[in-house]
C-alpha cells in the first residue's frame, strides 16, 4: 500500500546547461571587468595607492562572485539542468 515509487533516472538537459554556462561567462566578463575598473577608478580618485587598489579589487571581486552565484541559482530555476524521465 505505501510502497515507495521506483526512482527514475535523471537526465541532464545539455541544452539548458550550455545556455546557462554561456550566459554566465558573458555576464561574469562584464561583472568582473566592472569590478576591476571600478576599483581602479575609486583608488585613483581617493589616491589610495596600489595597496588600496588591490584591497578594493578583492572587495569588488567578492561582490562579483556573489552576483554570479545568484545569477546561476536563478538561471537554474528558469532552465533546469536535469529532468526525470
Amino acid at each position: 500500500m505505501n510502497k515507495p515509487l521506483p526512482q527514475r533516472p535523471r537526465r541532464i538537459r545539455w541544452r539548458n546547461v550550455v545556455t546557462v554556462v554561456s550566459a554566465a561567462i558573458l555576464i561574469s566578463a562584464e561583472v568582473f571587468g566592472a569590478a576591476f575598473a571600478g576599483s581602479w577608478a575609486i583608488a585613483n580618485l581617493f589616491a589610495l595607492g596600489a595597496l588600496g587598489a588591490h584591497v578594493l579589487d578583492g572587495l569588488f571581486v567578492l561582490c562579483g562572485i556573489v552576483v554570479m552565484v545568484q545569477f546561476v541559482r536563478a538561471a537554474r530555476r528558469v532552465e533546469p539542468f536535469s529532468t526525470a524521465e
